[in-house]
């Protein structure tokens, strides 16, 4: 029986390694796993996902899965999409529709709130309709389990801005929730 699953975790967690390895897995097992990030993604080109860690896979876009009929998505042993707090509450409906009535598993990666600790849209819905919610951990620079994403330019953490900013490690910061709060973005910060 398929599943829908949510990967989240915090920035810097891993989660389009673990999505690239998942690729990867299926590809070995010589099953056909389709892979796709969300249309607003273009940082490293419009249908490229490429991890931190140097890993990438050419892709294709959600907007082109939600335009596939039954018979192409069932081509497919799994559907695994990056980047999925930028869905719409309907690309997840439809999701859940690959799962439920092709039976094909969805695997999605992604944030679980913005820099001010809100849901994206992907995101909640995911997390009200998944089958299988699951946490890709990551640490503060103090040690503890890092939950929280924060902005920060020269001036330290940014508190306010639209929701959606791409960027990578020179402009967000994993942070436990307390170092968040206190605008801590490293070890030196704790002296002052």
């Amino acid at each position: 029986m398929a599943k829908l699953y949510f990967y989240y975790g915090a920035m810097g967690s891993s989660k389009t390694a673990n999505a690239l390895m998942a690729h990867y897995n299926y590809s070995e097992r010589g099953q056909n796993a389709l892979l796709a990030k969300t249309d607003i993604d273009s940082r490293d080109g419009n249908r490229i996902i490429r991890s931190r860690i140097g890993l990438q896979k050419e892709c294709v876009l959600l907007s082109d899965i939600c335009a596939m009929s039954g018979e192409e998505l069932q081509k497919y042993d799994a559907v695994i999409v990056d980047e999925i707090q930028f869905a719409k509450k309907e690309q997840i409906d439809f999701l859940a529709h690959i799962v439920d009535d092709l039976n094909v598993p969805v695997l999605c990666y992604g944030l679980r709130a913005d820099f001010q600790n809100n849901l994206f849209e992907g995101s909640q819905r995911l997390l009200a309709i998944c089958d299988e919610i699951r946490e890709v951990k990551t640490v503060c620079w103090c040690g503890k389990k890092a939950t929280c994403n924060a902005r920060y330019n020269a001036n330290g953490i940014v508190r306010e801005g639209t929701q959606i900013m791409l960027g990578a490690n020179d402009e967000y910061i994993a942070l436990c929730r307390k170092h968040f709060l206190q605008g801590k973005l490293r070890k030196e910060d704790e002296q002052n």
